[in-house]
């Protein structure tokens, strides 16, 4: 038997972080809400994308509402993408082993 993980969508994670904020149960947030409770559970497994009023909804329930705002496009992500690919592959693997060794070096202190 084959056991097939639902993807973790926005809406899944949203709701998740929501929930346990408001430390609710999946139950307890339905309730408040007005949906079924396996309503929520199929939404936090990411089987159901829910439409923006719906989650609006399920939100309001654990006291939070969604907001949207539109800001100007930041273009710097794709200049750093675009100068790493032109870098040589040499460029790129000690890009690479720096990377690890700082992570490793941050790892260690942490502990």
């Amino acid at each position: 038997m084959v056991m097939v993980k639902a993807s973790t969508t926005t809406a899944s994670a949203f709701l998740r972080l929501a929930r346990i904020q408001a430390g609710l149960s999946q139950r307890d947030l339905a309730e408040r809400a007005g949906v079924a409770q396996s309503e929520i559970a199929r939404i936090e497994s990411g089987k159901r994308e829910p439409s923006i009023p719906t989650l609006q909804k399920i939100l309001a329930g654990a006291g939070l509402e969604l907001r949207f705002r539109l800001e100007k496009l930041d273009e710097h992500d794709r200049v750093l993408v675009a100068r790493h690919a032109r870098r040589s592959k040499a460029e790129k693997e000690a890009i690479e082993r720096r990377h690890r060794r700082n992570v490793a070096h941050f790892a260690a202190k942490k502990r």
